[in-house]
């Protein structure tokens, strides 16, 4: 089992840019599929980056692609969410989640942890 603790969430100005983590505990990090998926107000979950085991292979929804970018240290336990030139669709609850599965996992329903998420919200 792993536990996931998001942070680095807050108030951002439109065209800035925010980084967030997502610390592991428990079972070997490095075991696991990464995603970060996020849920606006009246909105379904939806998935942003995934990052294989390694980190070798990642994964951008289009809502992302090209401002954001995914990575891990798996010295640290941690994987990352660089968000650059947010823009103020992107305000959300943003949620780190691991899969024990090997390949990138881009669906939620194959990750079995989840963390409390984090908040960000993007001024215009």
């Amino acid at each position: 089992q792993v536990q996931l603790v998001e942070s680095g969430g807050g108030l951002v100005q439109a065209g800035g840019s925010l980084i967030l983590s997502c610390a592991a505990s428990g079972r070997a990090f490095s075991s696991y599929a990464m995603g970060w998926f996020r849920q606006a107000p009246g909105k379904e979950r939806e998935s942003i980056a995934a990052i294989s085991r390694s980190g070798g292979g990642t994964y951008y929804a289009d809502s992302g692609k090209g401002r954001f970018t995914i990575s891990r240290d798996n010295a640290k336990n941690t994987v990352y969410l660089q968000m650059n030139s947010p823009k103020p669709e992107d305000t959300a609850v943003y949620y780190c989640a691991a899969s024990p599965r090997q390949r990138l996992v881009l669906s939620a329903y194959e990750y079995n942890y989840w963390g409390k998420g984090t908040q960000v919200t993007v001024s215009s």
